[in-house]
This record gives C-alpha cells, sequence and structure tokens, in this order.
C-alpha cells in the first residue's frame, strides 16, 4: 500500500510539477491552469477522490469495529492498515487540489486534515505496543492477567516450584536480565532435570513477557486517552467543514466530469 501512495506522489509531481512551481499569481498563465487548478479537471477530480477516500476509510473502520455484522469480516488490524492508507492517500490527493493555496474556512479543514494524519501516525504507534490477540483484537488487562494466571499455574502444577522461584520471577526491583540470571542460578541449585529447567526458563521468558506486556498496556491506554483528545475533534471539525466545502462548491454550480 506504502508503494501505492508513493506512486502516486511520483506520478502527479511528474505530470504537474512545472504548473506547481509557478507562483501562485503566475499561474493563471500556465498552459495547463485549467487543468490542474482547484476546478480544473484534473485538481477538482483529485479534490473529489481525496474527499471519498478519506470518508470512506473512517466511515469504514468505524463501521468494521463497531458493527456486529462486520465484526467476522477479517482481521482488525488489516482494516487498521486499510483505514491508514486510504487516510494517508485521501489527503496528498487533496494537498495537490489545493495547488498549496489556502485561505479561509478551507485553511481550518486543511490543517485539521494534516493534524489528524499526524496524528494518526502517532496513534498507529500506540496501537501497535498495545498486546493484542491473535485475531488483532487489542487485550483487555484481565485477559492479559488470565494469561499470567495460566502460566504460574502450570509452573506450580507441573514442576511444583517453591515459594522462592515464585518470589525471584514477579520481583519488581530487578531488571528483566538479571531476573532470568537470578531465575537460572536458582534452577541448578534443584533436583530438576535439564528437560525440566529448560522448559521452566521458557515459561518464565513468557511470564516475564507478559509483566512487561501489563506495563505496556497501563502507560498506552493513558496515552491513548490523551490522543483521542486530539484526534476525534480534528477529524470531526475536519469532516464538517470538508461537508461544507463540498456543499458550497455544488451550490456555486461547481461541477465535474458530470
Amino acid at each position: 500500500m506504502t508503494a501505492i501512495v508513493v506512486a502516486t506522489l511520483i506520478g502527479i509531481v511528474h505530470f504537474g510539477l512545472s504548473y506547481y512551481l509557478v507562483d501562485i499569481d503566475q499561474r493563471f498563465f500556465h498552459a495547463n491552469h485549467n487543468d490542474f487548478k482547484p476546478s480544473g479537471i484534473i485538481g477538482h477530480g483529485l479534490g473529489i477522490l481525496g474527499t471519498f477516500l478519506m470518508l470512506f476509510g473512517v466511515f469504514i473502520y468505524m463501521a468494521r469495529k463497531r458493527s456486529r455484522l462486520m465484526s467476522r469480516m477479517g482481521l482488525l488490524k488489516h482494516w487498521l492498515e486499510f483505514h491508514i492508507f486510504l487516510c494517508t492517500l485521501g489527503p496528498l490527493l487533496i494537498l495537490f487540489h489545493t495547488t498549496f493555496k489556502f485561505g479561509g474556512i478551507v485553511a481550518v479543514s486543511f490543517w485539521s486534515m494534516v493534524a489528524v494524519a499526524l496524528s494518526g501516525v502517532i496513534g498507529r504507534f500506540i496501537y501497535l505496543q498495545i498486546p493484542k490477540t491473535i485475531e488483532g483484537k487489542a487485550m483487555s488487562l484481565n485477559e492479559i492477567e488470565d494469561y499470567k494466571s495460566g502460566i504460574k499455574d502450570k509452573l506450580i502444577k507441573d514442576y511444583a516450584i517453591s515459594d522462592r522461584f515464585l518470589e525471584i520471577l514477579e520481583a519488581d526491583s530487578s531488571s528483566d536480565t538479571s531476573r532470568l540470571a537470578a531465575i537460572k542460578k536458582h534452577l541448578k541449585e534443584s533436583q530438576l532435570s535439564k528437560k525440566d529447567r529448560n522448559n521452566i526458563i521458557k515459561l518464565s521468558k513468557s511470564e516475564i513477557k507478559i509483566n512487561k506486556r501489563i506495563r505496556r498496556l497501563e502507560l498506552m491506554q493513558k496515552l491513548f486517552e490523551y490522543w483521542h483528545v486530539v484526534h476525534l475533534p480534528f477529524a470531526i471539525m475536519m469532516i464538517v467543514i470538508m461537508i461544507v466545502h463540498v456543499g458550497v462548491t455544488i451550490l456555486f454550480g461547481y461541477r465535474w466530469i458530470f
């Protein structure tokens, strides 16, 4: 999908670079002005397509997240990637639709769009840090705690580990590396077989990873709350002004190829 965005950018720049490099007040005299201006066949088309891609990307992802009917239609993480793709390509097309000329209420929509796109990149990074199930659904703290309890129960039931071992495994003050080293040292002093020791070490590593996931989930959930404070208002503002802009355009009789 990244290749499509890059290819689109290269294509637009290739065909319209000479026009976009001309000073705004001189573009009227450019040979391709009637094609690339915001109301031209190419410029207007970029605006229409960019708007459609953005709105479709927003609403189709919201529908996938909230609709029971669509809940089994592919993994959520794939829908997120599709949403990001459409909401990256759409603003790119709209940028060239404006011909880099911003003013009035449209400027508010444009910069809101920029804020949404940038916050979307940050949001994707935060989302990727949140532990997920194999279906791509964000795991809750209870789900992670249950998984952690399962590992501990297996250690106690199958290997009868000591209370001292559990203290080492759950020590918050030590680093993961030092904790694992202490576990290995403790196991060497036990009467367990090499196979059992290796299995316990594997389970211990899983336990340590789960603890890191819990710490990460708590942090990322807080960051996600702050992220929504920025992302959603700008997204709503962008969509409302975009709809107003489209309505005014139609009201004043601007048409594309139809």
